[in-house]
């Protein structure tokens, strides 16, 4: 059941990624933390997010903007490793209060309370389409690599507000996205240090075999995404969506996930 679960969410994320501008992560890591921890789902759809994206460049990577690369993607490095770090510095923190539900102990953990909490941030931010609107000026390039990157270290939520300060960066449409692809493929590569020493001093178990099939099934989902999604409105995938994460933002912040 985990398989056929995690492997749904990767092919539809994967294909609603290319239209309705949310990414993958958004809706896999939810998903992934319904079955492992809450820092192992974050590591576990890092590798997914980082494969996919690498499956992008191959197809794009040649229109990235190397300057805004330079501006936005340096300073987004140095944070993914900050939001990482402190990720795994919460994911060591005792549980703050412990209950029984439904026959069985729940608890509230920091890891789990902040990263309900972001959910519930970014389900705002990227399904809000006043907000998601919102475009700042390019001189603000490297204070927007900053905070992208430091929250996709964090909880791997960044193409909020990546997109946000990429919109006013002057690009075309296809160097507009691939720019995104490459510098969600910087953090990627940042985080992944750290969740790779954290899993490795941790010895966390990791279901290798679970991510490669997550892969296979993203790289299906942005093929077929173009036949998948003819006949369904991008709106009325964006409400479903936020409604199941919100539903899991506030299973994690409550315990009961």
């Amino acid at each position: 059941m985990d398989y056929f679960i995690v492997c749904l969410a990767a092919l539809a994320a994967s294909a609603l990624t290319l239209f309705s501008g949310f990414g993958l992560g958004t809706l896999l890591m939810p998903v992934t933390a319904l079955f492992f921890p809450i820092e192992t789902a974050i590591a576990m759809t890092a590798m997914v997010h980082l494969a996919n994206n690498l499956f992008k460049i191959g197809l794009l990577g040649k229109y990235a903007n190397r300057q805004v690369l330079l501006h936005f993607g340096l300073p987004a490095i140095i944070t993914a490793l900050a939001g990482a770090t402190l990720m795994t510095w919460l994911s060591d923190i005792p549980p703050i209060y412990e209950y029984q539900a439904f026959g069985s102990e729940s608890q509230i953990s920091p890891i789990k309370l902040v990263i309900g909490l972001l959910i519930i941030f970014f389900v705002t931010i990227e399904f809000s389409p006043r907000i998601s609107k919102i475009a700042l000026d390019r001189k603000y390039l490297p204070v927007g690599g900053m905070i992208s990157g430091f929250f996709g270290g964090l909880s791997g939520h960044q193409g909020a507000f990546r997109s946000m300060f990429l919109l006013k960066a002057g690009l075309s449409k296809e160097t507009f996205i691939a720019t995104g692809v490459v510098i969600a493929v910087m953090v990627d590569l940042s985080r992944m240090v750290i969740y790779g020493l954290n899993i490795s001093t941790q010895q966390i178990n990791i279901e290798w075999t679970l991510i490669a099939a997550a892969m296979l099934s993203a790289f299906t989902g942005a093929y077929f995404s173009a036949k998948l999604l003819k006949k369904v409105t991008i709106r009325f995938v964006q409400v479903i969506v936020s409604i199941l994460l919100v539903i899991v933002s506030f299973g994690l912040i409550s315990g009961l996930l």
